[in-house]
Order: structure tokens, then C-alpha cells, then sequence
């Protein structure tokens, strides 16, 4: 990743922060973009390129639709939870990403380099 795809952000919307960087103040971009905020780092995985995916209010179309991502986004993964179960670009998934508070995408169409849970579960 290149240094201008890093974004350092000055507060954490939802669940919190990702991962601990130890208390030191600067950006990590080793594998995916990283940001130090405080002591928290924020880590924002790609969303699949070409698609402009829809943000719900929770883990399934059923949910209302509260934003739709622009082509090319980057979005951090707060927490996890499962919900409905989806096709898209990064295989079959039930896992859902908690972006923002109460805004929802499904695992499917972020490139999370796994097919598994990368963070917390929701509460």
C-alpha cells in the first residue's frame, strides 16, 4: 500500500479500535493500512474493487440501507457478527462487518484476506 492510501483518524466510531500499537504515535502500512491513533490502532481493508456496496443498518438485506460505499473504499472492521449468509467477490460468507455504529457490510465483498473471523465478535 502506498503512504497516501494510509489515513490517520482522530476518532473511532462503533466497537472501538482493532488492534494495541503500544502507545506509539505514527502509521504501520505492513500488510493492509494501518493508522495509530493513541494507542489504538485502526486497521481499513479494501472493499472488492468495481462494487459499490450497500450499508445496513444490520447483518442482512432485510436491514435498511443507511449509505452505500463509493467505488474503491477502504472500510475498518470494528466488530463481527453473523447474520445472513451472502455470495460475493471474496466467496460465500455469514459474516457481517460493523463499519460504523449500527452500519453493517457483508464479509463477502472485503478483502480480508481470510474466511474467518478478523476481529471481535458484536456484542
Amino acid at each position: 500500500m502506498a503512504a497516501e492510501d494510509t489515513e490517520a483518524v482522530a476518532a473511532v466510531e462503533g466497537a472501538g479500535a482493532v488492534e494495541s500499537a503500544d502507545g506509539i504515535d505514527g502509521i504501520d502500512g505492513i500488510d493492509g493500512t494501518e493508522a495509530a491513533v493513541g494507542t489504538f490502532t485502526v486497521r481499513r481493508y479494501p472493499v472488492a474493487p468495481g462494487y459499490r456496496v450497500n450499508v445496513r443498518s444490520g447483518p442482512g438485506t432485510q436491514y435498511q440501507i443507511v449509505r452505500v460505499l463509493q467505488y474503491d473504499a477502504q472500510v475498518p472492521i470494528n466488530c463481527q457478527k453473523p447474520g445472513e449468509t451472502i455470495t460475493g467477490p471474496y466467496g460465500t460468507s455469514n459474516i457481517w462487518d460493523n463499519i460504523a455504529n449500527g452500519q453493517f457490510i457483508s464479509d463477502a465483498y472485503v478483502n480480508t484476506g481470510s474466511d474467518g473471523y478478523v476481529a471481535v465478535r458484536c456484542a
